[in-house]
């Protein structure tokens, strides 16, 4: 049984984690077949929109499968911290200039919200659960979360998330700003293909560099993202694309993209 069941719906490919039985965690047989499904969003161009979700009604993920990824006891402390003897972060190689989502099914902790936070877009059934439990354990989030979640949400949220390991529902998520919408279990991957949809139906190089600035811009002081942001107003005005769009509304129809 695979790991991940990839499907693509127009496109829209949505890859669900497949490992019910261990509450989607991931063991070091699911984490490569991550790493080759990251190559494949940035080398497939049928694929425009990524949505990621979990098996089963119980969980999304649950992070590292920690019956099979114990720490190597033969690799020293100053290894580690030189990163000698890792493995790497299960999101490692993730970034891409493709919208991501994911649909919160049930259970996402520790790497589950990393993963979700990696994502641009969350949507959250009512019965999921989200907290990064590390400190719980002994350790960090090492998967992006520390840094991301500041970036996220209000410092003080994501303080008291990191700090105590808690757990908080889906509605406590909504109002923190972690999820963007929250919908009954049976609505989840409708909701999350439909908002797919929308998006892919979008021009693929004006979404691409919409995603491109908000990711690249957050580093910068406002006057230099605006700057980046006319510089690709200006790559993007006499595109194909762009002309087609135009075309198509006062045509009454709907474009064509070429992705040029």
């Amino acid at each position: 049984m695979a790991n991940l069941n990839i499907t693509l719906e127009g496109k829209v490919c949505v890859c669900e984690l497949n490992r019910p039985h261990a509450m989607n965690s991931i063991d070091p047989e699911m984490r490569e077949e991550l790493y080759a499904f990251y190559a494949r969003i940035k080398e497939d161009d049928d694929i425009h929109v990524v949505i990621f979700t979990g098996a089963g009604d119980k969980a999304f993920c649950t992070g590292a499968d920690l019956k099979k990824t114990l720490p190597d006891t033969n690799v020293s402390y100053a290894q580690q911290l030189l990163g000698q003897g890792d493995p790497g972060s299960a999101f490692k190689g993730l970034e891409t200039d493709k919208p991501i989502l994911c649909a919160v099914n049930g259970y996402a902790l520790a790497g589950g919200t990393e993963l979700l936070l990696a994502c641009d877009i969350a949507i959250a059934s009512e019965n999921a659960k989200f907290g990064l439990t590390e400190v719980r354990r002994g350790t960090i989030p090492w998967g992006g979360s520390i840094q991301r979640l500041p970036r996220s949400i209000a410092k003080t949220d994501a303080m008291l998330l990191l700090l105590t390991g808690d757990t908080i529902d889906a509605h406590e998520a909504l109002r923190m700003g972690l999820v963007s919408k929250v919908v009954p279990h049976a609505e989840l991957m409708p909701t999350a293909l439909a908002i797919g949809h929308r998006i892919a139906n979008n021009a693929p190089l004006a979404v691409r560099a919409v995603k491109q600035l908000v990711t690249r811009g957050g580093d910068l002081p406002l006057v230099h993202a605006l700057a980046v942001d006319k510089y690709m107003y200006g790559l993007l005005k006499d595109s194909e694309d762009r002309i087609e769009g135009r075309k198509a509304f006062a045509e009454k129809r709907d474009p064509v993209w070429k992705m040029k």
